[in-house]
């Protein structure tokens, strides 16, 4: 099973006050375009869809339209909200898509259902975690648990994951948006001074695969597996020299991962003058 890996679309976005939406309309169109020539057998968004909580209708209108393209291709697509985006105005409709193929994460809720896609191999199942901090976890703890004080981000999300009751002789995609330690940042991401929402990567031993979105540099962290596959598109100069591409990753047997990218060409670059 291949399937596309996309994080980090910040539609909307405004670099040094200067509207990306053209340039992004561009940029969609190309990974429509590359869709349709890889042809995989899933799309996965890794949050961040929108750079604001509120999008503008413009920035609507332009994710409504890369959507309903890849939709028409019946290739499945999952969806997650990141820090950025409203996971209450992301998901709505969520159910409506489900029958066009495109699953949206709903809001947290301490519980996270898969969805199952089969290959020759069998069962390939999908857990979309959205972007939550250990207050939205703790919420959805039993009130008799031993909770540290305070819990952390590392905490929470091996508290989230162990509640997924993972079958581990199937393959597993966990699809989240998270600073994991150790990961490289740049200029245009919004981290906790200090590291504190950092993610220890031990906590995600337990999947195949690990879509990650949050970081916009494209990298592995922690493991093969576990991999940001960063921006479409240039968003500070602290990522002039990145080479923006899409992750494209290929599922074989149990344990048999291969990751690819292919580089994506933007309208215009970005370069810095001294």
């Amino acid at each position: 099973m291949t399937f596309m890996h996309l994080s980090d679309l910040h539609i909307g976005k405004r670099v040094n006050e200067y509207s990306m939406l053209e340039d992004q309309a561009y940029i969609l169109k190309t990974i429509v375009r590359m869709v349709k020539e890889t042809n995989p057998d899933a799309i996965i968004m890794a949050g961040d869809i929108y750079d604001k909580s509120a999008p503008s209708a413009e920035s609507v209108a332009l994710f409504d339209e890369f959507l309903v393209s890849l939709a028409q291709t019946q290739i499945p697509v999952f969806i997650i909200s990141g820090n950025h985006d409203s996971p209450e105005r992301l998901s709505f409709g969520g159910r409506l898509m489900t029958s066009q193929g495109v699953y949206v994460s709903p809001v947290y809720d301490g519980h996270v259902t898969p969805v199952t896609l089969h290959d020759d191999y069998g069962d390939v199942n999908f857990y979309l975690l959205p972007f939550v901090k250990p207050a939205h976890v703790r919420r959805y703890m039993p009130e008799d648990a031993d909770i540290p004080e305070p819990l952390t981000y590392t905490q929470a999300m091996a508290w989230a994951v162990e509640q997924m009751n993972i079958d581990k002789t199937q393959r597993n995609v966990l699809v989240t948006h998270q600073f994991v330690v150790g990961a490289t940042t740049s200029d245009s991401e919004d981290l906790s001074v200090g590291g504190t929402d950092g993610v220890d990567a031990s906590v995600f031993a337990d999947f195949d695969y690990v879509a990650l979105g949050h970081i916009h540099g494209p990298q592995n962290c922690g493991a093969p597996h576990i991999r940001y596959c960063g921006t479409p598109l240039k968003y500070s100069f602290s990522e002039a020299k990145h080479e923006k591409s899409v992750t494209m990753v290929e599922v074989g047997e149990k344990e048999n991962v291969s990751i690819t990218t292919i580089p994506l060409i933007p309208l215009r670059d970005m370069v810095e003058i001294k």
